[in-house]
């Protein structure tokens, strides 16, 4: 069987001698967040509405039914699910009337994270997932998850998968009674500083925690019958004072929920070097420790949102082979001084040297696409307004037009690249600048494309395929004639190719 694989009821299954199951203690924590009875939802509405909610009775007994249905998925669930680690390989089962069995070799696995959730460290458990490079091909991001193991079994398994230490008899002519190796010791590499909190009201992430906070609570009021709603009278916003104070209290309020979204995330955050592994811990009310292999990194990258970039501040993901939602778990650095994301990167991967500066084809190029719509709706608002005298469509176009210089001028002063002896570097992003910086050795083919406006510019767009994070990074109209110059310089001779082989 090999990593990824799933044996449907019915087939032969390996023989799991040495199986362990979870803490029984998972099942009061399933049947808290009705974490299986979930699936039977959809199913229940109907009864539901046929039944009514009339009557305190009738609302209790849906309680107790809804409890007691999720405590037996629960139970049922905890009960046939068994997980084991051997010298080879991970192995999960679980099923009741479909089993399955997922295995995933050692020599697969790219990371490991140990969370703890809320309710999960109440009773002193944790959830621990294991990536692996067929994680994709499973249909979701986690090629194995343990769910509610103690903590110190959590930290057993995630040396024994990620570092792939080997519970076999001891070797001959090894003595059993020699102490075990010791363990490496840690280089701190990063750790959070609270003052950098005050960045999180400009990252457009943090700031969406508040909004979706106020949105579910306001669709939460809809849904409460008419007679349960608090009767509350909004603001007179017709008060010049009134709706500026408002605004005021609105804002200040934003500000706050992006920095405790940002301190619930980040919370504690250390990221430290143990040996052949990059380990990070983070997290407020639910902890999380993940854990890379340094062979596996194949560089990072370091992105700036327009909000950042005013503060001058920077995140750091690492780009590892075959790591699934490489931009929460391979989040090396959340936020803080570019500077310190810059070193940090350093650490990942050489730095190629500065980048160069595309030509000035790919200026205009931006200023056209930029500005171009703005043209369209001007054409559309100079014949409505020659038409009807209404000159309201025309000012819109004009109001674009001028916005799209400064938008143009932005997407292009992001672009840019550089080759070193070993790694290479893109840049790309307006709103979100990202810039990744890759080892010569991560690339595994190149792809360059032309449209017909960029071969009359003698333009082209260059991606570098690796398998490692979005498996493709681009280097956005370059000059044409220098593709091969640096496809060469970046990976090796076997991807230079004459500028007349390019694609149009």
């Amino acid at each position: 069987m090999t990593g990824g694989e799933v044996t449907e009821a019915g087939q032969e299954t390996p023989e799991l001698t040495a199986a362990r199951r979870t803490s029984p203690l998972v099942v009061v924590v399933h049947t808290v967040t009705f974490r299986q009875a979930r699936q039977v939802v959809p199913a229940a509405i109907p009864v539901v509405a046929a039944v009514g909610v009339d009557g305190v009775g009738v609302v209790v007994a849906l309680v107790a039914a809804v409890t007691a249905l999720s405590l037996l998925f629960a139970a049922l669930s905890w009960w046939r699910s068994t997980y084991l680690d051997t010298a080879s390989s991970v192995v999960l089962t679980r099923g009741l009337l479909a089993r399955s069995v997922r295995t995933v070799p050692n020599d697969r696995i790219r990371g490991v994270e140990v969370e703890a959730p809320a309710l999960h460290r109440l009773f002193g458990l944790v959830r621990v997932r294991i990536d692996a490079a067929a994680g994709t091909l499973t249909g979701g991001d986690e090629e194995v998850v343990v769910d509610g193991v103690p903590r110190a079994e959590g930290d057993r398994l995630r040396a024994s998968v990620l570092t792939h230490r080997r519970t076999a008899p001891v070797p001959a002519g090894t003595d059993p009674s020699a102490p075990p190796p010791e363990e490496p010791g840690e280089e701190e590499l990063a750790r959070f500083d609270r003052r950098w909190l005050l960045y999180a009201p400009l990252v457009g992430s943090y700031l969406a925690v508040p909004l979706a906070a106020v949105g579910a609570l306001s669709r939460l009021l809809q849904e409460l019958p008419r007679d349960l709603r608090p009767d509350l009278d909004g603001p007179d916003l017709t008060d010049v004072r009134v709706l500026v104070v408002t605004a005021v209290a609105a804002l200040l309020l934003l500000v706050l929920g992006a920095v405790t979204g940002a301190a619930v995330v980040n919370w504690g955050f250390r990221l430290v070097r143990r040996g052949g592994s990059l380990v990070a811990v983070r997290g407020l009310l639910t902890r999380r420790h993940t854990e890379l292999e340094v062979d596996r990194v194949r560089g990072g990258t370091l992105a700036e949102g327009l909000g950042m970039r005013l503060v001058r501040a920077a995140r750091v993901n690492a780009l590892v082979t075959g790591l699934g939602a490489a931009n929460r778990r391979g989040q090396l650095f959340p936020l803080g001084p570019r500077t310190e994301a810059v070193r940090l990167l350093g650490v990942l991967v050489d730095d190629p040297g500065p980048l160069a500066p595309h030509p000035p084809a790919a200026r205009r190029r931006a200023l056209v696409r930029a500005v171009g719509s703005g043209l369209l709706v001007i054409a559309a608002g100079a014949v409505l307004t020659g038409l009807t005298g209404f000159w309201g469509l025309l000012a819109t176009g004009i109001v674009l037009t001028v916005l799209g210089v400064p938008l143009g001028l932005g997407r292009y002063a992001a672009l840019g690249h550089a080759t070193g002896p070993r790694s290479f570097s893109v840049r790309s992003g307006l709103l979100v600048r990202e810039q990744a910086v890759l080892q010569r050795r991560a690339v595994v083919g190149w792809q360059v494309r032309q449209t017909f406006f960029q071969r009359r510019a003698g333009l082209a767009t260059v991606v570098a395929c690796v398998g490692a994070g979005n498996g493709g990074y681009a280097a956005v109209d370059m000059a044409a004639g220098d593709v091969a110059a640096f496809t060469g310089a970046a990976s090796g001779p076997w991807a230079t190719a004459p500028p007349t082989d390019l694609p149009g």
